[in-house]
């Protein structure tokens, strides 16, 4: 079957088993009468017609929304029509999580156009010969997929709706219409928002459900597999899959997480894993009835329930006994009951293998320049021998790195310290008890935010041998995250100067000469632009891969990506399947974080797919390169050409006098923080004035998402595209989209940053006096940008490639295509300064409730 005939019959399934299954349940939907106006349902199809066509007129927000209530429910005053609105946004809301549904039950039926990227497709490889089953499975041996669970502010879907989802995505799968009429009036009734904003711990509590529900049984599934059809097996010290988990360890820049938090997280994921146990083990009892075990099936019992329902504060590692009693109850099935039901017992000894007492691996990470501030706190401690001579801080970088001494102390933080300082000390503490609570890999990672130099590093090492730590048991891997275009260019010095130092080498050989190295996707986007981050973080990887080579490093790249291309999400696993010989990829590290969770690992079905298509792309990858993936020196050349004109355009914008005035007028950024849904503040230094170095890349994009205008998405691409054709190299780049899988998965992603714009909503503000002429500049590019992508991949349309996913956006777009009319209706209102400040605060609310939907609707907008 040709390429073309497979992706015109997906796109013939998708409308057939999603659009026409969402038009025929939302018509049942839209006649529940859930809320006070019973015509509401009724009413919303007109409304979102009419904003529609509003749009499309390019009239303004307050044209749209005036004319509506003019014409289909007159004689109501301002405030009853606000509260019209209201109504509409909470039907908005309930039909972007229905079509959700109906995506992800049609998940099976659909496909994806790149199936072969999964486990599925090493499986058919291994059939042709023993000798590429060999190579699959010394690969795989040598491989790893880490996915961290982080607790960035955009997943809005709280764990009851999560809830609902799971079940109706199943009644879904068989038209189950009674149940579903059932599930659709308990998601009218079921609140979508928190009345306050969440603790660190509740966003944790959050993000358990899809380890205990998903992660659990996804994980194990291909693990099975990977065993039975690969010889790989989990008695080896290598672990293939791994999860990690930033909620409550992740400090940066969020002063509401302490010390205590990070220890309930802790106490939290031991207690979940081991109530994942127990009601596994209760299977394992139902089917072993019979005699020969002594007291073991008893004991097990109690020690899953004792930990799940009744866990202790001195709780210590119980992996290795239960592994050893799991071990024992398989060895009386082989001896003396033929293997009856040893699968059931296997399953239990592989979960446990994969999760420990632990989970997920607790990340902790602070920002570097609090730890410099921590350093020099206790260095300038009385009573205490650290071994630092007076000046140190005068120092440059080589006569600190050559000063540090690394002598052990028992240094413990005064109660009256700064609580930033107290908290790190006794979180460094805390680390141990954790290790020894849950195992050592519950908590072995430490990352230090905008880490500039080396002695970032070295320093937190001391103040880990300050805290009770012992030199030759010190059981945590230091890592480096590297954000900013500036820090990315020199991250191959700071690490060279890691790799020489002599403690640190030998700090690096107790842990198996293995180097985790952080890259952020986010702020070198903020920083630099689309395609200068995507370079800049690419140079970087072969940069440090070439360092870790020169010294025997085994090297692993940890990928802060976010959910949008400007964030480093899109087609992610494309990105890991193009990295070329001169990258390290054998580690395939990433955090996963809002709607990515729940569009991407939202089932079980989907999470794995989704990790299967990372281990495939890393393996694949390795064994069979791609000749193409390796650059040359003048596709690096006509990239990073590309790079620089598209930052030079983007830097113009955004250092433009009105940039931030008009992300603050005309977006929700001012509001972010009122959202209920992170503990996490939307900018660094809260208290301060907004300035754009202090703003948080992840509230940068949705606040530009929400404005459909995804400007980091895209800026500057078109320019630099125009510029290459102009100096007589498109045929080169033409060629360079073709044959390179990173070039072209960039492009890609970027169609879709574009194809979740729309201009037509700001469009009004092209005739405003002072930002009209600002709205044009960025109106221009996007049409640029359109124009050249679209003549590049000799196409029709942007993601022409891509029907079913272009198709996907199409509808979701149009569903919240009214949230973005109402909200920026709102902005209106509040821009206009005449309303009393009762009218202010319900717009607010108003602005506040249409960031939930177009958020969740965009899957990965923010």
């Amino acid at each position: 079957m040709s390429y073309a005939l497979k992706l015109s019959q997906r796109e013939t399934t998708f409308n057939q088993e999603v659009v026409a299954r969402f038009e025929l349940y939302n018509s049942l939907f839209q006649t529940l009468p859930f809320y006070q106006v019973k015509d509401t349902g009724i009413l919303l199809p007109f409304f979102s017609s009419h904003c529609e066509k509003g749009a499309l007129e390019q009239l303004s927000p307050t044209e749209i929304i005036e004319s509506f209530f003019e014409k289909y429910v007159p004689g109501i005053d301002h405030r009853e029509q606000i509260n019209r609105l209201f109504r509409f946004i909470q039907y908005i809301e309930r039909q972007v999580v229905l079509f959700d549904a109906i995506e992800d039950s049609s998940f099976s039926k659909i496909g994806r156009p790149d199936d072969s990227g999964s486990l599925q497709s090493l499986l058919q490889q291994a059939v042709l010969s023993d000798q590429v089953r060999n190579d699959i499975s010394k690969k795989l041996k040598e491989s790893s997929l880490r996915l961290v669970l982080t607790a960035h502010p955009t997943q809005f879907y709280p764990g009851s709706v999560l809830g609902i989802m799971t079940d109706l995505i199943e009644s879904l799968k068989i038209n189950d219409i009674n149940n579903i009429d059932v599930l659709l009036q308990q998601l009218g009734k079921t609140p979508f928002f928190n009345k306050t904003s969440p603790t660190p711990v509740d966003e944790a509590v959050s993000l358990v459900w899809f380890l205990e529900n998903i992660f659990y049984h996804a994980m194990s599934g291909i693990q099975s597999k990977l065993e039975e059809e690969f010889d790989v097996d989990l008695a080896d010290t290598h672990q293939i899959l791994e999860l990690g988990f930033w909620p409550g360890g992740d400090r940066d820049g969020n002063p509401n997480v302490t010390t205590d938090t990070t220890r309930d997280v802790a106490k939290l994921l031991r207690q979940i894993i081991f109530r994942c146990y127990y009601r596994d083990f209760r299977v394992v009892k139902r089917r072993i009835t019979f005699r020969g075990f002594g007291t073991l099936i008893t004991d097990l019992e109690q020690l899953f329930y004792d930990n799940a329902f009744n866990p202790v504060d001195n709780a210590v590692d119980l992996q290795g006994q239960i592994l050893d009693m799991l071990q024992s109850v398989r060895n009386t099935l082989i001896s003396n009951h033929d293997n009856l039901f040893i699968d059931v017992v296997e399953d239990l000894i592989r979960k446990v293998k994969l999760f420990g007492c632990y989970f997920a691996t607790l990340d902790i990470r602070q920002d570097s320049r609090v730890l410099r501030n921590v350093f020099d706190f206790v260095v300038q401690q009385p009573g205490i021998y650290v071994g630092i001579a007076k000046g140190y801080d005068k120092l440059d970088e080589a006569g600190k790195l050559k000063s540090l001494t690394f002598n052990e102390a028992d240094f413990k933080c005064p109660d009256n310290a700064d609580p930033l300082i107290k908290d790190t000390l006794n979180t460094i503490r805390l680390v141990q008890d954790i290790q020894k609570a849950n195992g050592q890999k519950a908590c072995q990672r430490c990352i230090i935010s905008n880490c500039q130099q080396a002695s970032d590093i070295l320093q937190l090492i001391d103040l880990f041998l300050w805290s009770g730590w012992k030199k030759d048991k010190l059981t945590i891997d230091f890592m480096p995250l590297f954000e900013t275009v500036n820090d990315l260019q020199h991250a191959a010095g700071v690490m060279e100067s890691l790799y020489k130092h002599s403690f640190y080498k030998e700090h690096l050989k107790n842990r198996g000469n293995k180097q985790t190295i952080m890259l952020g996707f986010s702020d070198s986007t903020k920083d630099g632009g689309y395609l200068m981050a995507n370079w800049s973080i690419y140079n970087a990887k072969v940069e440090l891969t070439a360092m870790a080579r020169k010294y025997g490093i085994e090297l692993a790249f940890f990928d802060g990506r976010g959910g949008p291309p400007a964030r480093g999400g899109g087609k992610t696993h494309r990105f890991y399947a193009s990295m070329g010989d001169e990258i390290a990829n054998e580690n395939i590290q990433l955090t996963i974080q809002g709607q990515t969770i729940s569009s991407q690992y939202g089932s079980i079905e989907t999470a794995r797919f989704n990790m299967e298509q990372l281990i495939n792309a890393g393996v694949i990858s390795a064994l069979y390169p791609n000749k193409n993936d390796h650059l040359s020196d003048g596709n690096k050349k006509l990239i990073a050409d590309m790079a620089n004109n598209s930052y030079d355009m983007f830097m113009n914008l955004r250092t433009h006098p009105l940039f931030v005035e008009y992300l603050e007028k005309f977006s929700p950024l001012k509001l972010l923080s009122r959202i209920n849904i992170s503990s996490r503040p939307t900018k660094r230094n809260a208290d301060a004035q907004l300035k754009l170095e202090d703003l948080r890349a992840i509230s940068f994009v949705t606040s530009w998402s929400q404005l459909k205008q995804n400007i980091p998405g895209f800026y500057g691409v078109g320019t630099s595209l125009k510029k290459m054709q102009e100096a007589g190299k498109w045929e080169e780049i033409k060629q360079l989209y073709h044959t390179s899988g990173f070039f072209k998965t960039m492009l890609d992603n970027c169609m879709m940053s574009m194809s979740k714009s729309n201009f037509n909503v700001t469009a009004y503000l092209k005739e405003d006096k002072k930002f009209g002429e600002f709205w044009k500049v960025m109106k221009n590019e996007y049409e640029l940008t359109k124009a050249m992508l679209i003549e590049l991949t000799d196409s029709k349309a942007l993601m022409d490639e891509y029907p079913v996913e272009r198709r996907s956006i199409a509808v979701r777009e149009r569903i919240v295509l009214p949230l973005v009319i109402v909200q920026h209706y709102a902005l209106q209102c509040l821009n206009n300064k005449q309303s009393d400040k009762e009218l202010t605060e319900i717009y607010d609310k108003l602005i506040i409730r249409t960031v939930y939907g177009i958020v969740n609707a965009g899957r990965n907008l923010a």
